[in-house]
């Protein structure tokens, strides 16, 4: 009998559980990913990632979840706990990064934690503190004006400092610099009293996540993106092999960041795309959904892949909010309600490939599906890597996509990923 678990994962989202799986397995972990709470032990893995929807939940909740995600991990025997966000730290002022991350340091005794968001692959770096997607400030980019986690100020230490019951404090690129003996050495002059109990770490290249990695590979909670995967030791990389099911194709793009505008504006040049009108989908999600799997009918049985997107640009959810009174998240869940109907109607005509843009969209299309387990395949892009499910006991696949990441070509690009020989199967008749 194989040994259990080392490294239990607790994701606030869908699409970062399997970003941070695919870096597991591209470090030569065995990685699972668990669409909530597993009931039983997982089988053969070495990291199971728990997929939870907890980052935009209420923050009684988000820890509620967090904390029963922690519990099932340790009964399996995971040694050590990550508490995975997003690499654009998504939060608000009241969490829930911060609640989160107070709860696991009780649940797991963890004297203090690290906050590493850094993925230099997806142009994600920390420097001083302040996070930079792509070289420019976190608060000058397209997430300043995210509909449910607006990023206004891209110091983490300044962002973090009020949704914690404890300090906050810097791991800053030059003691990093000087090596893990010089970062144990300052965290120790950092914690030495108890009151700071988190410490944002600077990384700007993989070098950095490195040092990080070795002189944390002690602590028994880790908190961050998965960029610090790639660093972990030991392992055995080697090609992911998936079923590749055969059939059509849909997109289905529920997220307005700029990465995913982009990509949909892409796709739409070549592959028959229909956006989701929002007054339909604020007066009838269900009804909304039949007329979009309808419209795909016919391109499906010609074997195009189909685009569903909920919007050309921002202004598209601030005239959907205004037309619904303003009420906050309520264009929000009709959306998810919507792509969700229209992944069950797609997988009925026989869609087995989908690719999913947005974390609460992702969210939505799974659990309609019914899926419970995600297997790890070849990656579309960094933190983007193909998965293979079961949905009515025939094989799908999903790639699910944070709304910031991937090149514009993404969407286009996707399906050459999935049936390249030697990181895929083919499924058996």
């Amino acid at each position: 009998m194989s040994p259990g678990p080392e490294l239990g994962c607790i994701a606030d989202d869908f699409t970062g559980a399997t970003d941070l799986a695919g870096n597991l397995a591209q470090a030569g972990r065995r990685a699972v990913v668990t669409v909530g709470v597993p009931a039983s032990p997982v089988p053969d893995a070495d990291a199971v990632v728990v997929a939870l929807k907890s980052r935009t939940a209420p923050r009684q909740r988000a820890v509620g979840e967090s904390l029963r995600a922690h519990r099932a991990l340790a009964a399996m025997g995971c040694g050590r706990i990550w508490f995975k966000y997003c690499s654009t730290f998504d939060s608000t002022s009241e969490g829930n990064i911060g609640p989160v991350t107070d709860a696991l340091l009780e649940a797991t005794g963890a004297a203090w934690t690290i906050a590493c968001p850094a993925f230099p692959a997806g142009g994600r770096t920390v420097y001083q503190g302040h996070l930079f997607v792509h070289g420019r400030p976190l608060d000058e980019t397209g997430m300043r004006h995210h509909p449910l986690t607006p990023m206004t100020d891209s110091d983490l230490v300044r962002v973090l400092r009020p949704q914690t019951a404890y300090g906050v404090g810097l791991l800053p690129h030059q003691v990093l610099r000087a090596g893990h003996r010089a970062v144990l050495a300052h965290v120790a002059r950092l914690t030495a009293d108890g009151r700071v109990r988190t410490v944002v770490t600077d990384a700007v290249d993989e070098k950095d996540l490195a040092v990080v990695e070795r002189a944390t590979r002690h602590l028994p909670l880790v908190t961050g993106g998965s960029g610090l995967a790639l660093s972990l030791p030991g392992g055995v990389p080697g090609a992911r092999a998936v079923e590749a099911a055969p059939g059509p194709a849909a997109i289905l793009a529920g997220s307005v960041s700029e990465a995913t505008l982009a990509q949909t504006a892409h796709a739409r040049r070549t592959l028959p795309a229909r956006k989701l009108s929002a007054p339909d989908v604020l007066r009838s999600p269900a009804d909304a959904a039949a007329a979009a799997v309808a419209w795909a009918a016919p391109h499906l049985a010609a074997g195009r892949t189909v685009v569903l997107h909920s919007a050309d640009d921002r202004e598209d959810v601030r005239r959907a909010r205004e037309r619904h009174g303003g009420a906050h998240g309520a264009a929000e869940q009709a959306v998810e309600e919507t792509f969700a109907a229209c992944a069950r109607g797609l997988a009925e005509r026989g869609v087995r490939r989908f690719v999913v843009a947005g974390g609460e969209t992702s969210g939505a299309v799974v659990t309609a599906l019914g899926v419970r387990t995600l297997r790890i395949g070849p990656a579309i892009a960094p933190g983007v890597p193909w998965t293979c499910a079961s949905w009515r006991g025939r094989t799908v696949n999903l790639a699910l996509k944070s709304g910031n990441f991937g090149d514009p070509d993404l969407f286009t690009a996707a399906q050459r990923y999935l049936d390249h020989p030697a990181t895929t199967a083919p499924i058996r008749r």
